[in-house]
């Protein structure tokens, strides 16, 4: 006899339960794991629909109080099947409960009611209806005269627009109705997230050498059996979205469905755009800023099959589309593409475990790869295609680095250089546009010396130390703690602090330098509100702001033509972030900032701002090399055994209760140290989290490395069973992350 695990609902999280099921006979070698069943529920026997998340041969308890499932819902199978499958993976993978799991590839349904239209039609036949028209307008009734007159005319009449134009109330309507000349209907209507209207339909332009050349290479990766993921690595400008468009017509040609990952809400203005320009009604998108309905409406229309490419974030990746041919995955490097929520799944991994379940392609692409894709393109789990050139053969931007340390010396201590200031001042009187950006995200309060640009740092992580309310400095990688200090210990210069501008402020600056200028301000408070990051970069590609102001959502994918000046104000603030990661995202995203300038026909110019013009991730991005970045991290990541050169995984813990969050983290190290040691795992920590402390929930942390994968997987398996069976956990949250 088998017997099902099935989940009945997931619209709620109170525990992560299942209920068994005995499988009937004629069902036993049809059944698996991840289909969708119906079944017999509660004291009434109420036919539900469950998921199957398990099968076994031994049952749970007493079989005759064991229910049988009813049936497998066979319409269900292309689609919720597989992405159920896709959530037990995602379980094991990341550590999450099922529920959890499930919630994130299914969107909850139940509390979305479908949106409906009122129409009116009429219910008798042409000639019919002249003749009841004309004694209608004998009899004086002219109201209901020229509602049936508009429905000789217009089959079907929209009810709100025929109360408007035609005088229409509900004594003019009721008569008609009761007599059976006219009918009221309702049509369910989409929530559209996109009004492709006002968006011109474009061609698909011709491959240039390069790009062609790039085409013909996927094409070959995809006759192989089976076809290896794809990598795209192109500087800046060199038309990776047009190859994408020409793999993406060639899928949906084959009658198969395209999802398109993007990193950011900003970006899907332009990228939506294009792909309406090219796609027209193919075409869907998601954000996290849609309403619950207008999401369900989306993923509705996807699972009817009545569009054929979504475009997103990482929650599109679980669109329902029954034939699933392409998953593009562009900028790949981007932090948003990994989840901060359990499962904490990272989008690129899911990818390419749904692509191999669906036999579909995979594509990724980006000027600046993470250097774990790049790693598996080097070892050949990839296939790497290069486009080296910008599009046209159009010069990379001329860029310097600004040394704000001569800056300070000669009594500047403006947040715009000397250069940057000439610079702007130049593009206003030429009428160019400029971009200033600001990467504030990730600099938690470290602490920099503005004489010589000495950085505090643990001296047994090499990150950045972070400075606490209670003046002390702390690693939050191991816990190593030191006092705050009054003066650099290089240099002796009482210029030591954190960074204080944001973007308010260089606004007020720019005000104040070129009153005559128009700035535009893009960071969190000026993108609060619903379509906010349309109109602001709608107004800049308008040309009705001169210079834009913001933080790292400005400089990532946008095509500016008109833009021939970028400036990175402070590099140094990403470049000391605690995390080992922060050379790299330095790297990335002054790369992708210089990269916003000289798009279109005239030359560009980027100026980099830093106290470290010689540290390697910022002269080789001014460079724009990414192959010497590469070797140098790699070296630094291999000798601190830091991904990709090894595996990492971090088990995070939270709860209301220090002392037991405390005592909890205790167990738990010890734990996993006594298991650890056979496999010569560094351990580390625990310590505080970077963010110890939330709405009253205290966070810890603990970090596990080591270079085999399976074995991490292993000690956090036995990790979940010893949090299972201990009771005292149950008062702690806890997550697993592979970071």
């Amino acid at each position: 006899m088998t017997y099902a695990d099935i989940i009945v609902d997931i619209s709620h999280e109170k525990v992560d339960r299942s209920f068994q099921y005995k499988v009937p006979e004629e069902l036993q070698y049809k059944l698996q794991v991840g289909m969708v069943v119906t079944i017999p529920f509660g004291n009434g026997n109420h036919e539900r629909k469950g998921y199957v998340i398990g099968l076994s041969d031994t049952p749970a308890f007493d079989t005759s109080r064991m229910k049988e499932l009813t049936g497998i819902c066979s319409s269900e199978e292309t689609t919720e099947e597989r992405l159920i499958a896709l959530a037990v993976w995602m379980k094991k993978q990341y550590g999450s409960t099922m529920v959890q799991a499930l919630k994130t590839v299914l969107p909850v349904r139940e509390k979305v009611k479908a949106k409906e239209k009122r129409y009116i039609i009429l219910n008798v036949s042409e000639e019919e209806a002249e003749k009841i028209a004309g004694k209608l307008e004998s009899g004086r009734c002219k109201a209901r005269a020229r509602l049936v007159r508009a429905l000789l005319e217009e089959k079907k009449l929209d009810y709100t627009k025929a109360s408007k134009e035609f005088g229409m109330t509900a004594s003019v309507l009721r008569p008609l109705a009761d007599e059976g000349i006219v009918q009221v209907v309702q049509d369910e209507v989409y929530r559209m997230t996109v009004d492709g209207a006002n968006i011109p339909h474009e061609e698909l332009s011709i491959l240039t050498e390069p790009q062609q050349e790039a085409f013909d290479q996927i094409q070959e990766e995809w006759k192989a059996d089976p076809p290896r993921p794809v990598l795209i690595h192109g500087v800046t400008g060199s038309g990776k979205t047009q190859v994408y468009m020409k793999l993406i017509r060639q899928v949906i040609d084959e009658g198969k469905q395209v999802i398109v990952l993007v990193p950011e809400i900003a970006l899907t203005y332009q990228t939506v755009r294009r792909f309406y320009g090219w796609f027209g009604e193919k075409v869907s998108v998601l954000n996290s800023r849609l309403s619950a309905g207008e999401r369900y409406d989306q993923f509705k229309r996807a699972k009817r099959g009545e569009i054929q490419i979504m475009v997103g974030p990482r929650s599109a990746l679980f669109t329902p589309f029954s034939n699933l041919g392409l998953i593009i995955i562009d900028e790949e490097h981007e932090q948003s593409y990994k989840s901060e929520n359990s499962p904490r799944y990272h989008a690129r991994e899911t990818a390419l475990y749904r692509a191999q379940m669906e036999n579909a392609r995979l594509v990724l692409g980006s000027a600046t790869p993470s250097l774990e894709a790049y790693t598996k393109a080097k070892n050949g789990e990839f296939r790497l295609v290069k486009l080296k050139a910008r599009f046209e053969d159009r010069p990379l931007p001329k860029v310097s680095v600004v040394d704000l340390r001569e800056e300070l010396r000669e009594g500047n201590r403006s947040v715009l250089s000397r250069s940057l200031t000439n610079a702007i001042k130049n593009r206003l009187e030429c009428g160019e546009q400029a971009i200033l950006f600001l990467n504030r995200r990730g600099y938690a309060g470290f602490v920099s010396c503005r004489s010589c640009g000495e950085v505090l740092k643990c001296p047994h992580c090499d990150v950045a130390l972070t400075e606490h309310n209670n003046g002390r400095l702390v690693c939050h990688y191991c816990g190593y703690e030191q006092p705050r200090v009054e003066k650099c210990p290089v240099c002796g210069s009482p210029y030591i602090g954190g960074f204080k501008a944001g973007t308010q402020q260089i606004e007020q600056v720019l005000h104040k330098n070129f009153p005559k200028a128009r700035i535009l301000r893009m960071d969190y408070d000026t993108t609060r509100a619903k379509g906010s990051y349309e109109k602001i970069l709608s107004s800049f590609a308008a040309h009705a702001a001169d210079i834009l102001v913001g933080t790292q959502m400005i400089v990532k994918g946008h095509d500016f033509p008109d833009v021939t000046l970028v400036g990175a104000l402070a590099a140094d603030l990403s470049l000391n972030a605690a995390d080992y990661r922060c050379a790299e995202r330095t790297f990335q995203l002054l790369t992708q900032a210089v990269g916003r300038s000289g798009r279109g026909t005239k030359p560009g110019e980027a100026i980099i701002q830093s106290y470290h013009p010689d540290h390697y991730s910022i002269r080789t991005a001014a460079e724009q090399d990414y192959e010497a970045f590469y070797q140098e991290e790699m070296a630094y990541r291999m000798l601190m055994d830091y991904p990709p050169a090894a595996h990492m995984l971090s088990v995070l813990v939270s709860g209301e209760n220090e002392e037991l969050l405390e005592q909890g983290m205790d167990y738990l190290a010890k734990f996993v140290e006594r298991i650890a040691s056979r496999y010569r795992i560094h351990v580390i920590g625990p310590a505080y989290a970077a963010v110890g402390k939330v709405n009253d929930i205290y966070r810890k942390v603990l970090y596990l490395k080591h270079r085999d994968e399976r074995i991490l997987m292993d000690i956090k398996d036995k990790t979940e069973k010893y949090i299972e069976l201990n009771s005292g956990f149950r008062r702690l949250y806890i997550q697993f992350d592979y970071t």
